[in-house]
């Protein structure tokens, strides 16, 4: 199933990394491959017209690279980041998102990064990190003080962020939004963004993370602008201590008067459900204990285009209580509990947590409300709180700065409590958000985020096009340039398919190449769910394009890519695999009359997981429960169905 043609042969990977999935080819190369059979006439008529530009990239309207960044990042002007031990700030997580060596360096810069600091108690860490008197008069305050200045800055932040659940950060702990020190936080936080702003090459945008975690129950949303500074100067973030609020219903308001008052653009990306309790994508409403209605549903559709699928707390794609028929589904879990493990995580709330589950109960939501609450697109991002977006592998600095790379961080637990404990080397080295904007600017970025043109990867650049549409055939797979053809006959990921023509099914048009310094391609799926005839969710995972010549067996599943790991040495060959993936599907299964959606799951190659580098740098034994290797993977923007239209 993987697809090499004619001129292909000739060029490095490398070097067709934007032309095999974003290009045009040059006329000559046209003619060589309608002369090699490759091409045939009919599609080069469609992709080549006569009287063409001669320049082929010229007159071009669709994005031809995608963006990668990270839209969760924290500094020390995070409370829990401080305590913890961050001590870089905005300015210093912009540099190093720009490539700058900040203690540590990226393999490549990125595109684009949102430094979303907590908007409860900003500006109040370095005041009790400096013993501010009000605050060390404070009998908490004091002792949290103590615990700093003694190294023991890691309790000191699990108390902070209990205390923050529990409500009970009052009187000088609790730095409200009209506070100078508050104000000059997030002032210096837009100036950090305005500074590092650079139009075509490095977009800074502008963001804070509303933090909604009460009982320990993670809602938290990234709010991320579409504007520039003299916009976010005119407001100060919503909050969830007082004056603000912890319902997400709340925070749409302050979003809908933000865009009056301004003039300007705003969304928000929810994070985290698996350790939200079942309350991240509810049916029941949380607080009011009845079913979501249309105004919720319609509300929270409306501003909550994205959500963030993997990062360094856990993946949030699917689980394997969830979906047993998928092999691959057990993949970085964080399952036990809440955010702070104060309440045990049951079976029956994993349904309401998950991507997966959540986009299927979308459907039936749609199906009885007229609106799909749950039809956002896919990112991943870091949620790092040390100020550095490192993600990668061989380059992971930890959810933390006291889970910073040390020969001990994998066996000392990260959080531990009476009722559960998740260890250092639970922590996952993800993710990055893959944006197709159509140029590196916070109105091009922000726009795609809007579409939900994205997806989301575990922390490799692999490049991923997903398109749908009815009339996409299997000569369109051996096009170099599947964009095109992919905008001309359909639309992209996190786009809309409406009433399908008599007897034509949907059809897709996939395509996936490798990071260039990463690993080779396993497979590309697709995920389907549906709302079937008895008003009942459905999933199926399909192979649709696979390395080498594997045979799917009688369950239709392909085997197994193979494994070239060396987990005592930390590497792995690219032997096995393939640099690119190219075909078109048809649904076998398909039915006009039900909602559907589809999405696109890419997996590399097995590789060294980061607790395998950390055992080999520092020299030290795992625990034998550790996850040592594993599969970077993908998940783009579902691509939905609706009968009606």
């Amino acid at each position: 199933m993987m697809r090499t043609f004619g001129l292909l042969q000739f060029v490095s990977v490398a070097a067709l990394g934007t032309a095999s999935l974003t290009g045009a080819l040059p006329a000559a190369a046209q003619d060589t491959l309608l002369d090699s059979g490759s091409l045939d006439k009919g599609t080069a008529d469609q992709l080549y017209p006569a009287k063409r530009p001669y320049s082929p990239w010229a007159g071009r309207n669709f994005p031809t690279r995608p963006l990668f960044g990270d839209t969760h990042t924290h500094t020390s002007f995070s409370f829990d980041a401080g305590a913890f031990g961050a001590r870089l700030g905005p300015r210093d997580a912009y540099r190093f998102g720009k490539g700058e060596e900040v203690m540590v360096k990226l393999s490549r810069p990125l595109d684009f990064l949102v430094v979303t600091d907590h908007s409860d108690n900003m500006g109040f860490f370095n005041d009790l990190l400096a013993g501010k008197p009000d605050i060390v008069a404070d009998p908490k305050g004091r002792r949290w003080y103590d615990m700093i200045q003694s190294g023991q800055g890691a309790a000191a932040a699990i108390e902070l962020i209990t205390a923050f659940g529990a409500g009970e950060l009052t009187g000088p702990l609790l730095y409200s939004p009209d506070s100078a020190p508050y104000r000059s936080a997030w002032q210096e936080t837009i100036d950090a963004a305005e500074e590092a702003n650079d139009p075509g090459r490095f977009t800074a945008v502008i963001g804070y993370e509303w933090t909604s975690n009460t009982s320990g129950n993670n809602l938290h949303r990234n709010v991320i602008f579409r504007d520039n500074g003299d916009l976010a100067r005119q407001i100060v973030p919503f909050t969830v201590l007082a004056p603000g609020s912890d319902n997400p219903r709340d925070l749409w308001k302050w979003m809908a008067a933000y865009e009056e008052k301004t003039g300007g653009d705003v969304l928000a990306i929810a994070h985290n459900g698996n350790l939200s309790n079942g309350r991240m994508f509810p049916m029941i409403e949380p607080g009011v204990d009845k079913p979501i209605d249309r105004e919720y549903a319609e509300t929270r559709a409306k501003w909550e285009r994205l959500y963030e699928a993997t990062q360094i707390k856990g993946d949030g794609e699917t689980h394997p209580f969830l979906s047993p028929n998928d092999e691959f589904a057990n993949f970085e879990r964080w399952d036990k509990g809440n955010l702070d493990l104060t309440v045990v995580k049951t079976p029956d709330m994993l349904e309401f947590e998950y991507a997966r589950s959540a986009l299927k109960n979308g459907l039936k939501l749609e199906q009885e409300l007229g609106v799909n609450p749950y039809k956002f697109g896919m990112v991943g991002s870091t949620d790092a709180h040390t100020g550095l977006a490192a993600v990668e592998e061989d380059n992971f600095f930890g959810k933390t700065s006291s889970s910073e790379p040390g020969p001990g961080r994998a066996t000392h637990p990260f959080v531990k409590t009476e009722k559960a404990t998740i260890m250092g080397w639970e922590q996952t080295a993800s993710g990055y958000a893959a944006v197709w904007a159509t140029e590196n600017t916070r109105e091009a970025i922000f726009d795609a985020m809007a579409r939900r043109e994205t997806y989301a990867t575990t922390g490799s650049r692999m490049l991923v096009r997903l398109f749908g549409g009815f009339d996409f055939v299997e000569a369109d797979a051996n096009t170099r340039s599947p964009a095109l053809i992919g905008y001309t006959k359909g639309v992209p990921m996190g786009g809309d398919l409406t009433a399908a023509p008599e007897g034509k099914a949907p059809t897709f048009l996939v395509a996936a190449l490798k990071d260039p310094i990463g690993a080779n391609l396993d497979r590309y799926q697709i995920v389907k769910g549906w709302l079937d005839a008895a008003g009942k969710v459905q999933e199926k995972v399909y192979d649709v394009a696979w390395s080498g010549d594997r045979k799917p067996g009688a369950d239709g599943k392909v085997p197994s890519v193979g494994n070239t790991v060396d987990v005592a040495n930390a590497t792995w060959t690219n032997t096995i695999g393939a640099p690119e993936l190219v075909a078109v599907w048809v649904d076998p299964e398909f039915d006009p009359a039900q909602r559907a959606f589809y999405y696109g799951r890419v997996l590399e190659i097995p590789t060294p997981r980061w607790t395998a580098y950390d055992a080999k740098y520092f020299g030290v034994k795992m625990p034998p429960e550790a996850t040592m290797e594993m599969q970077e993977r993908a998940y783009t923007s579902p691509i939905w169905y609706n009968p009606a239209g």
